[in-house]
């Protein structure tokens, strides 16, 4: 089927911005890692991460247990927690480290018409590039990173997140806000032993089960665990100048991740460890607090809600819908039976620079997905082509993997008994569905395709996948029948080359 762009509307602006009162509108604080999974945060009782800012914000307000995002990859999952749209419906913003079409508007851009400030610290939307698209600026706002500072360990970012903060709070004085706080933790590389340091022990990490139960595993994983600290700790420091200026009643405060850990069949998966995201909001001036919500929430959502918040109507074909009223306490009017996701290119890992598409579908209990391209490997080609023409070693390349002590560990001992299962989950090819019970399978490790048992619901989800797909249009091919996924331009990041693959 024919593919074309959508054509975007706002409706009810002008009137919108007319009939609002500056004093009356909240300001908004969105706090982003980059790369962290549910549930690794002490709000969900990991007892070998501590994140006191995370829990006070969701003991002061609401701590969401089944929240997802759109896409296991940052570009695109930023791309639409920006648009209020689903990947699949903003062209090259869809795709990792691509563009990011000027037409898409973003919740940002529309609080900064209505009269917000709107800046961003960190990493804001990316990898990609904005400015080819005709942006003039990250289209997560005006950039705030000047203030730096020197970070306690090899890895973090010397970017000052709390400090910028309150320099742009300074700027900004008195106007309605709009801060999106980005931390570049706990994304890659880690400094290796990081954790001894600060005091920690691996005798209390919960290994997820499809990882080996290994030292090394549990060490890497401690030092994933000292970033999401490191970036909490800028969240208590957000939140100290929110009380310090008599700001905090009137912010709604998000903290959430782009997508899961940065660890084999996590990151880069529509797996649940690489869709499942933590996520706590308050509003301490308009929300009860101490209340958690166990049902399933997308973050296709939060541009609406941001929006809603600050009394403007969404865009008209924005696929996702304001969470206010579930903030106000009314929990039916924001249950939602599902959430989608999806995947395409997320490195340069195989030949022609093609992708791995992927769609899923998640509910409370079952995860169903769909793998567009089976006949494609789902973490790169197996081996590739050096600067110097030579050929990798089998089992080196795997790109769509970010490279740790973790994943080298499971190559170098994929031939124990107990390994190899789950680096063949990791990287070998996949079959075109897959369905799990996240009930008793949260590592998705035991396919019930083929289980009669299961026959009703992989019927379901594959029909709500199929009207997904057709309300979203959610189309492969354009107009001259090519896959319009796979021509994407790869903007950012290196580029390789690989064998072809019979």
């Amino acid at each position: 089927m024919e593919w074309k762009r959508p054509l975007l509307l706002c409706l009810g602006w002008t009137a919108a911005m007319d009939s609002l009162a500056q004093t009356d509108r909240p300001n908004i604080l969105f706090v982003i890692a980059d790369d962290q999974s549910y549930p690794h945060a002490s709000a969900y009782g990991t007892l070998w991460i501590e994140t006191p800012g995370f829990d006070w914000v969701a003991q002061n307000g609401c701590l969401f247990g089944n929240a997802f995002v759109t896409s296991p990859g940052s570009s695109p999952s930023r791309a639409s927690i920006l648009t209020g749209r689903y990947p699949w419906q903003i062209a090259e913003a869809g795709t990792h480290a691509s563009s990011f079409p000027s037409e898409y508007k973003c919740f940002t851009d529309m609080l900064e018409e209505a009269g917000y400030r709107v800046g961003f610290t960190g990493k804001g939307w990316g990898p990609g590039d904005w400015a080819v698209s005709g942006r003039k600026r990250n289209p997560a706002g005006t950039p705030y990173n000047k203030v730096r500072l020197t970070p306690p360990h090899k890895g973090i970012s010397d970017i000052d997140y709390a400090g910028n903060f309150r320099q742009f709070l300074d700027k900004n004085a008195g106007r309605p806000f709009c801060f999106w706080l980005g931390a570049n933790e706990p994304h890659r590389t880690y400094e290796k032993d990081s954790w001894r340091g600060e005091g920690k022990s691996t005798e209390n990490v919960d290994v997820p089960p499809f990882l080996p139960d290994d030292d090394v595993v549990r060490q890497d994983l401690l030092d994933y665990a000292v970033e999401i600290e490191w970036f909490d700790s800028h969240l208590q420091k957000a939140i100290a100048l929110l009380k310090e200026r008599n700001l905090l009643d009137n912010t709604l405060i998000v903290v959430t991740a782009d997508n899961g850990m940065p660890f084999p069949a996590a990151k880069a998966n529509c797996y649940d460890a690489g869709i499942h995201v933590p996520l706590a909001i308050c509003w301490t001036g308009k929300m009860k607090g101490n209340r958690k919500y166990g049902e399933v929430v997308s973050m296709v959502d939060m541009a609406p809600t941001f929006l809603d918040a600050a009394g403007l109507p969404p865009c008209a074909d924005m696929a996702g819908r304001s969470l206010l009223p579930l903030l106000a306490g009314d929990d039916k009017a924001a249950a939602r039976p599902m959430a989608f996701a999806g995947r395409e290119r997320h490195s340069s890992a195989r030949p022609g620079n093609v992708g791995y598409p992927v769609r899923a579908v998640r509910t409370k209990n079952f995860l169903y997905i769909r793998n567009i391209r089976p006949d494609r490997w789902p973490a790169g080609n197996p081996c590739y082509i050096d600067k110097e023409g030579h050929l990798s070693a089998l089992h080196r390349a795997y790109f769509d993997i970010d490279g740790s002590p973790t994943w080298s560990h499971m190559v170098a001992c994929r031939d124990s008994a107990r390994v190899y299962p789950l680096f063949l989950n990791a990287s070998s090819k996949r079959p075109y569905e897959e369905l799990y019970d996240m009930r008793d399978d949260s590592g998705c490790l035991h396919n019930l395709v083929g289980d009669r048992r299961y026959a009703d619901m992989l019927e379901e989800l594959r029909s709500a996948m199929d009207r997904m797909q057709d309300e979203t249009r959610d189309y492969r091919l354009d107009q001259n029948g090519k896959d319009r996924w796979d021509s994407y331009p790869r903007l950012r990041g290196g580029m390789r080359s690989f064998p072809e693959q019979p």
